[in-house]
This record gives structure tokens, sequence and C-alpha cells, in this order.
């Protein structure tokens, strides 16, 4: 049920809201690229496994890009890769990393691509900024038949002691129980909302799921620059960013005596297999 809140707050609003999330990425692109984690090999395993065919040779449409981190690791697996991003930030830190690689302005609810021009569409991080109701039909128009859409996220893994305390210490900051810096992955992929409003929702039968869990060690000022990266905080502005990083430092070094911190991530995956 829609609470009281929820609906007093006009559609336009939380859209404009949305979009201002989206855009703030722009502005720190330079801290996402330094900080943010790839994915593991694993992961490009289960997408090929979903999608009955392999990403070496594949034509990819890499869709919201970003600094190229998914971009960089389907063209080591020998993908022909063709990167869509809408940010003026974050394309201008994409061509700094990945001079050669092809990159073209656009988003994933108009997509700049032509009709049966890929085999696999990757939306690493970024299928919740778009809007289902135009992203899956152009999704769709994009692939080729028995071509593949598939999303994945780096959520952090919340069966983790430390990793769930310090979700508690971001809300309690915040003074928001919704407050999550992993950008709504888990929420969508549990609750299958990622179609939501698409007009032809994909058929069960051709949705795969995987949870793939790696994790990476790094000095504490790259966690803590990561978390910094984060759309969440940076609405909040440098001063309560601050505020909480400085304080989560004591804590993390409780935890990780030698400031090397053990990110641990759960990727949500989901591929859907075009008719």
């Amino acid at each position: 049920m829609t609470s009281p809140t929820a609906r007093s707050v006009p559609y336009e609003s939380l859209v404009q809201a949305h979009a201002e999330r989206a855009r703030s990425f722009n502005g720190a692109a330079a801290v996402y690229a330094a900080a943010r984690p790839s994915y593991p090999s694993a992961l490009l395993d289960a997408v090929e496994e979903l999608a009955g065919r392999p990403v070496e040779g594949a034509r990819v449409a890499d869709v919201g890009a970003g600094t190229g981190i998914s971009t960089a690791l389907l063209r080591a697996r020998g993908a022909r890769v063709v990167a869509v991003e809408p940010g003026d930030g974050m394309a201008a830190q994409f061509r700094r990393a990945l001079p050669d690689a092809s990159l073209v302005r656009g988003d994933g609810n108009h997509l700049p691509l032509a009709s049966g021009s890929a085999d696999l569409i990757t939306y690493a991080q970024s299928w919740h900024w778009t809007d289902p109701a135009h992203s899956f039909p152009e999704a769709m128009r994009v692939l080729r038949p028995g071509g593949a859409l598939a999303l994945w996220w780096n959520t952090d893994a919340q069966d983790v002691p430390w990793i769930a305390e310090q979700a508690e210490r971001i809300r309690q900051h915040f003074g928001d129980a919704r407050a999550n810096k992993s950008g709504g992955g888990t929420r969508t992929l549990e609750k299958d909302l990622h179609f939501a409003g698409a007009p032809f929702p994909p058929a069960p039968d051709r949705i795969g799921r995987r949870v793939v869990r790696w994790s990476r060690r790094v000095p504490v000022d790259t966690h803590l620059t990561n978390i910094a990266s984060h759309s969440l905080f940076i609405l909040h502005g440098e001063e309560s960013t601050r505020a909480f990083l400085d304080q989560e430092r004591i804590c993390l070094h409780e935890v990780f005596p030698d400031d090397v911190v053990e990110e641990v991530y759960d990727v949500l995956l989901l591929v859907v297999t075009a008719p």
C-alpha cells in the first residue's frame, strides 16, 4: 500500500529528484573512477551462461557506461563494445580512461543505436536510472533476435557484520530509513520492479538470475572515497559527507587495525533474452 507521504508527493517531483540524483555523478566522475570497484570475471561467466552465448566476439552496447568500468571488463573478454553515456563529466572521464573505445552520447530511454544491432545490451549499476516504460522496449528494439539484456549491480553483502553496521550508521546519519548507498539494486531485483511500466514485460521463462559474491581489499582511504562517490553522499553536500567519513574512519580502524578494508559484494544479475 502506498503511504500517505508518498501519495502527497507529485509524480513530477519524484521524477525531478531522481534525475537530479542521476546527474550528481557528473561532478564526481574522477572520484568515481578512482575508487569504485570493478566486477569479478565470474560475473561474465554467468552472463554467458544465462545469455546462451560467449561474450567474446559479441556486439555489445554498454549503456550508462559511466567512467568505463564495465566497458573495460567486456573489452578484455573480447567483446566489440559501443558505450552509451548521457553525462558530460562521466563521458569525459571515460575518454580519459579508454581513449580508443567507441562512445556515443545518449541514454537508455532513447538509445542512439540501430535496430537489431546488438547481441548483448549491458547495464552495470545503471538500469535503475532509466524509465522501463521506454528503456525496456528500446533494448528489445536494439537487440537482434535471440540477443540478451544483462543488468547487474554491485551491492554490499549485508550478512557481513561490519557492512550491516556501516549501513545502519549511514541510515542514522542521514536520518532516513531508506538511505542506501548501493543505488537500490537489491530492492529492485528482489521485487522485480525493473520492468514496472514496460508495455510488454518479459515472460518469467526469459529472465535468468544469479548472485555472484566477491571481495576486494583496499586501503581505508579508497573505501571512504568509494562511499563518498555515491549519489546519497554527493547530494547531501561536502560538510555532511565529511562529518560521516571522519567518524567512519574511526569505526573502521577498530575492525581493520591495519587500515586495509575487505569490501564484500554480492553482484545481482538479471539476464533477459529477447524473443
